[in-house]
């Protein structure tokens, strides 16, 4: 029989570890970045290149002013489908949300908790976007740090109708 640590223990200790450690400990994933005056259409295409579900879009100085989400775009194909020719900046998300690289891991959940979000953008100390972060960097994160209490397994399908099953 294992002795390793309990289920409390190790929920103890990724909370402290996420407490101490830095959003620059994430795996990050890039960050794509447009101006003001890009048309909706064109961010929907590197959004679709880069297999992203969002872009953040910058003033002059690449400082972030908000970001553009598939959320965002579902509503604008309902109520504006006509929209997609229209300046990106014209349709940013009302509530975003970034933290910078050396602060803790846990203001990220706190911040996508506190205003359900799935993409925080990360900043460097000039302010610059430099990646995002969010459901999957969270959990990447946990699978890389507990590996013997993460299992991961393919799900495998029930026995259809025509397999029989036992013996």
């Amino acid at each position: 029989m294992e002795t390793g640590i309990g289920l409390t223990e190790m929920v103890m200790g990724l909370r402290e570890d996420m407490r101490n450690e830095p959003v620059a400990a994430l795996d990050l994933r890039e960050v794509i970045t447009v101006s003001r005056s890009t048309r909706v259409s064109e961010a929907i295409a590197l959004m679709r290149q880069q297999r992203l579900g969002c872009v953040v879009i910058v003033d002059d100085e690449n400082r972030p002013l908000g970001k553009f989400t598939e959320r965002l775009l579902i509503d604008l194909l309902l109520k504006h489908p006509d929209g997609l020719e229209q300046p990106v900046s014209g349709h940013m998300a009302a509530v975003w949300g970034t933290v910078q690289l050396d602060d803790p891991i846990a203001m990220v959940i706190d911040m996508m908790q506190a205003k359900a979000l799935r993409f925080i953008v990360v900043l460097d100390d000039d302010g610059h976007a430099v990646g995002l972060t969010g459901q999957k960097g969270l959990m990447r994160y946990v699978a890389e740090h507990f590996p013997r209490q993460i299992k991961v397994q393919r799900m495998r399908s029930k026995v259809g109708m025509d397999q029989r099953e036992g013996a």
